[in-house]
């Protein structure tokens, strides 16, 4: 599944495992959603810090930078992530340090 339009009632499909619409280059996590682990690193609205992101347990961890808006924070990949889907966790490192989290809405 690639998608879905829950107002429309539609899902959006491809074929096989390498469809390019299986692929993002960034979700959002809206700001009810977001858990600092270390508040005294929480990013201020407007502010962005690069992080090791990984959005699936025991995933290598990636390249991101993470821009907090009032609405939430927009995180951004170096490179293309395969499958990233509403209600699946986004845990932001420093080095090997769990620094926040949160519950991916889009």
């Amino acid at each position: 599944m690639i998608g879905t339009d829950t107002t429309e009632n539609i899902i959006y499909t491809g074929q096989g495992e390498n469809h390019p619409g299986l692929n993002r280059k960034a979700l959002f996590i809206p700001a009810k959603d977001i858990h600092w682990i270390r508040p005294d690193l929480e990013l201020k609205n407007g502010e962005s810090k690069n992080y090791k992101v990984r959005i699936r347990y025991r995933q290598a961890l990636e390249n991101a930078t993470l821009f907090k808006e009032e609405d939430g924070i927009y995180i951004l990949f170096e490179n293309l992530m395969r499958g990233i889907s509403p209600g699946q966790f986004a845990a932001w490192y420093e080095q090997d340090e769990l620094i926040g989290s949160g519950v991916i809405t889009s």
